[in-house]
């Protein structure tokens, strides 16, 4: 459990709230009260949970031998499983980080053109083609453009 406390990072909410919408505040507001309530009950939890007092079952419950069955039982059995899927999201997670890094840096090379170029009204034809390669009208597959051959009219 302590090392669960230690893993969780803390959240910006001073930089989340800047990207927040003005028409999403309200939801905003209402994520950060239910992350502060759950944060806040967390913190009050102690560090291990309490044992459990086999004897005081036993004196209690009706059945005999239920509480020396559930006392054999393994107490913790999806721990593993959890951690395992814990670890696999995060390599799914970081490999999507790694794509959307890669994506991100293609589109700034993409905006960067668009930057650099001369205003869409000032372009020339050849400017265009020389901007946008694949606006090059291709007289070898349309040599009649922008009219059609009269053999398909």
């Amino acid at each position: 459990m302590a090392g669960r406390r230690a893993a969780v990072k803390a959240i910006d909410w001073v930089a989340f709230a800047e990207r927040v919408p003005p028409n999403q505040r309200a939801m905003f507001n209402s994520l950060k009260t239910r992350s502060d309530s759950v944060a806040a009950k967390l913190a009050s939890l102690p560090e291990k949970p309490a044992s459990i007092d086999w004897t005081y079952y036993r004196s209690v419950v009706a059945k005999a031998g239920m509480v020396d069955e559930f006392e054999k039982k393994p107490v913790d059995t999806q721990t593993a499983k959890i951690d395992s899927q814990e670890q696999e999201a995060n390599k799914t997670a970081a490999a999507y980080l790694e794509a959307s890094k890669a994506h991100i840096a293609e589109y700034e090379k993409g905006l960067e053109k668009f930057r650099n170029m001369i205003p869409f009204d000032q372009m020339t034809i050849e400017d265009l083609n020389n901007t946008f390669p694949e606006t090059k009208l291709d007289k070898a597959k349309h040599p009649y453009w922008p009219h059609k051959p009269i053999a398909d009219l």
